[in-house]
């Protein structure tokens, strides 16, 4: 009965963000990633969901997946989406021609919206995990931060589970404008 305590501590270690991997069983549980990004040929993509909903402005927003979509995945708790935030801030002004948006999973709104003022995020983030969910049979967002990469015709081109790097972001958004998908 002792060790359960300590049991229970290093289960919520490992699947908090910070932790390990996923296993393909678990690819719908949430733990942080490790930046491992996996890019998806062409001839082999799923088409991306409708991506619609409330955003943290309080609007209801639909992004038109006619051009490349960086989406990510975030919390304001998270280490890494903080680490991150500036980055992806950057590439959306630097990418004018390409349409960046968040989804925010596991957080209140208030610490949400302290987080976007903070890090200056001009994009829109979706408050409904539902978006998230509509991902199935393609690449799941399985962890905090995860970043897709959708393509010009709305199929799911790459995903990133764990933080963005400038190269790794850089290199996939690239690889997507100008791959056979690309309008």
């Amino acid at each position: 009965m002792k060790l359960l305590p300590a049991a229970l501590a290093s289960l919520l270690l490992l699947t908090a963000c910070g932790g390990g991997g996923l296993s393909k069983q678990n690819e719908n549980a949430f733990v942080s990633g490790s930046g491992v990004a996996v890019y998806v040929k062409a001839a082999d993509r799923k088409l991306a969901p409708a991506i619609s909903g409330m955003t943290l402005t309080g609007k209801t927003e639909a992004l038109t997946l006619k051009k490349v979509t960086v989406l990510n995945v975030w919390a304001s708790w998270c280490s890494p989406c903080r680490a991150e935030a500036p980055l992806l801030q950057d590439f959306s002004q630097k990418y004018p021609d390409v349409q960046f948006a968040g989804i925010l999973t596991r957080d209140n709104l208030t610490a949400a919206k302290s987080f976007v003022d903070r890090f200056k995020l001009t994009y829109p983030t979706f408050t409904d995990d539902a978006v998230l969910t509509s991902f199935r049979g393609s690449l799941l967002p399985n962890a905090i931060p995860t970043t897709l990469v959708i393509d010009a015709s709305g199929y799911v081109a790459a995903r990133v589970s764990g933080a963005v790097t400038v190269g790794l972001l850089t290199d996939l958004i690239t690889k997507v404008l100008k791959d056979p998908h690309h309008a």
